[in-house]
């Protein structure tokens, strides 16, 4: 009876131990505002580490069975899940890292079960490495997409000044500007510009609204 505590205890530290890995791996993508944050990458971790103890452990009195094809299909599994985290738009496309991190996170989580702490808490420490690392010189590292961006403003030279302050301080490649008169003493600056991947158009958008001066924002991806 004791070993049998023993063992399911450790068992149990296992999957603590993944849900960890896969907490630290998260909370950076939370961070970040990706598409998949603590919750998925905890469960990911927390569900692929039960998969694998199952596996190894769970049908030793079978005899004869080949326990490692129920860790073959986690790592099939998984690929539904990133699927649902990569989409394109125009030339980009974006969710890639993450989907990426989240099959790291099945891998992370299946070593922890198996009992390759080590490699487990290596290989968690060895990916947040590089997502920080990685992240803080995006813009060497990342391709751009050009959009299609109208600002409808006042018309005046401050709110003028407000859009090309707005879009230097973002750090993207403009290609062409046109102004153009609207009605209503207003105006509508229209920018074709390279943007780096990992700007989110949409915030890019909603930041700059918040100006009392821009009345309007307008891209492919939404309108404020």
């Amino acid at each position: 009876m004791t070993d049998f505590i023993l063992e399911q205890t450790e068992l149990f530290i296992r999957l603590i131990l993944a849900a960890t890995c896969g907490l630290a791996i998260g909370f950076e993508r939370k961070n970040r505002r990706k598409e998949a944050g603590v919750r998925t990458h905890v469960i990911v971790a927390l569900a692929s580490c039960l998969m694998m103890e199952i596996s190894k452990y769970g049908f030793s009195d079978l005899g004869k069975f080949d326990g490692a094809r129920i860790a073959a299909q986690v790592v099939s599994g998984i690929g539904f899940l990133g699927a649902g985290m990569i989409f394109v738009h125009k030339n980009s496309i974006k969710g890639l890292t993450t989907a990426a991190g989240v099959w790291a996170t099945s891998g992370i989580g299946m070593a922890v079960g198996a009992g390759m702490y080590i490699i487990g808490i290596m290989t968690t420490v060895t990916i947040l490495i590089i997502q920080v690392v990685f992240h803080n010189h995006r813009v060497f590292l990342s391709h751009s997409s050009t959009e299609d961006v109208s600002f409808v403003v006042d018309d005046t030279p401050e709110a003028i000044e407000f859009v090309k302050s707005y879009i230097d301080s973002q750090n993207v490649a403009v290609e062409s500007v046109s102004l153009i008169k609207v009605e209503n003493n207003l105006l509508r600056i229209e920018v074709t510009a390279a943007f780096h991947d990992e700007i989110d158009m949409y915030e890019f958008a909603v930041n700059a609204y918040k100006n009392p001066m821009v009345k309007s924002v307008i891209n492919d991806v939404g309108t404020r």
